[in-house]
């Protein structure tokens, strides 16, 4: 059996996020390190957004940025500068290419593709099986979701951002490609959590995208009948569709962070590094990888590693009204964004803000309502 310092298993965002870090610092060039997937990662699977100021890490992968943001619904809309914030958008087929290429260049990076079925933790050594051989690893990241017990649990509601997307083409300059459609609740509701989000790329092509924030999930053919729709209602009925995405994110504050042991931790949505009330996933990992680095640097144990912040529990207790009102997701973005200011918002979204703003922010919404799901969960 060979054996590694290190063994990342899947190769999505997180994974190689975390890898991309490793080889970046020069404390960990000594170290084995090997990667995990049952694929070739090498085509637009998905679609990341983020939004942050100024310069990243990611600038060289970024195929569009937006200064202006649309937020729509019957009781608010308006167009935002969010400046100095942008909206990043990064399709992965760039980014893998990015990484991997980084990656190659590095003696103490093995690569292989296989299928993990399984690892286990035997306390001074963790045992990886694929389906081809076993490896052993002084600590494993894992960031393919093995575990569904935060799907059967009781504790914490779990609602799904699920969605399709059609990448289109039209002959016409049609879209204003300066202008992002954040979120457009100005859509028949149905009992949910439901919106557009739309991203011009230029003036003939653009990302439509139906989304939901509920438990269950929709047949394919709904999700294309509402962007239709939603086409033919901003004066769009010839187009070709370039691409499609589908996607399911889990919305929960399940605490994944326990089923971590002292040499294994899960990472990216299978670690729960997915914001729970937006579904963000791209930044919120980065953010958690450069703490992980710092964390592997200074001690051994990866069960120390998550702990409960404040946004936590934020998240928690947004996720209890959502859950119990799903209908009212409209009205509760449109009270966030209408009586804050935006900069504000997002900064608070990405957990950068301090307890004050937090409270002001907080103040503008449902007070009641909140202090029920407060009392509900900590009290009662």
């Amino acid at each position: 059996m060979q054996k590694y310092d290190y063994i990342i298993t899947g190769t999505g965002a997180s994974g190689l996020i975390l890898a991309y870090y490793l080889i970046n610092d020069t404390f960990f060039d000594q170290k084995k390190i090997l990667l995990i997937d049952k694929e070739e990662k090498n085509r637009n699977d998905r679609t990341w957004c983020f939004w942050e100021e100024g310069k990243g890490t990611w600038d060289s992968v970024v195929s569009k940025k937006w200064i202006n943001i649309f937020f729509g619904s019957t009781d608010f809309s308006d167009t935002i500068d969010i400046s100095p914030y942008q909206y990043k958008m990064i399709r992965s087929k760039d980014f893998y290419n990015h990484v991997f290429k980084q990656l190659s260049k590095k003696p103490n990076i093995t690569i292989v593709q296989e299928t993990v079925i399984g690892f286990v933790d035997e306390g001074s050594i963790v045992e990886v099986e694929t389906d081809q051989r076993m490896y052993l690893g002084g600590k494993v990241f894992n960031s393919i979701p093995f575990s569904k017990q935060f799907k059967t649990q009781k504790k914490y509601p779990l609602l799904n951002q699920h969605f399709i997307g059609w990448f289109i083409k039209v002959e016409n300059h049609t879209f204003d490609s300066q202008i992002a459609t954040f979120m457009d609740f100005d859509i028949d509701q149905k009992g949910n959590t439901r919106f557009m989000y739309v991203l011009p790329m230029s003036k003939t092509e653009a990302l439509f995208e139906y989304t939901l924030f509920s438990k269950d999930l929709l047949s394919k053919e709904e999700y294309e009948k509402e962007i239709k729709a939603y086409l033919h209602a901003t004066g769009i009925k010839e187009y070709s569709i370039i691409e499609k995405e589908i996607g399911c994110i889990p919305m929960t504050s399940y605490e994944f962070g326990k089923q971590n042991s002292r040499n294994i931790i899960h990472i990216g949505t299978a670690g729960g590094w997915t914001k729970a009330s937006t579904g963000f996933t791209f930044l919120n990992t980065e953010k958690k990888v450069k703490k992980l680095i710092k964390f592997l640097k200074r001690r051994g144990d990866l069960s120390k590693f998550e702990k409960r912040t404040k946004f936590w529990y934020y998240d928690l207790f947004f996720l209890d009204l959502l859950s119990k009102e799903n209908q009212n997701g409209a009205i509760l973005f449109s009270r966030l964004f209408g009586k804050n200011n935006t900069y504000k918002i997002l900064k608070f979204l990405n957990e950068e803000t301090s307890l004050i703003e937090d409270l002001k922010i907080m103040s503008t919404m449902p007070t009641s309502k909140f202090l029920k799901m407060v009392w509900n969960r900590l009290i009662k």
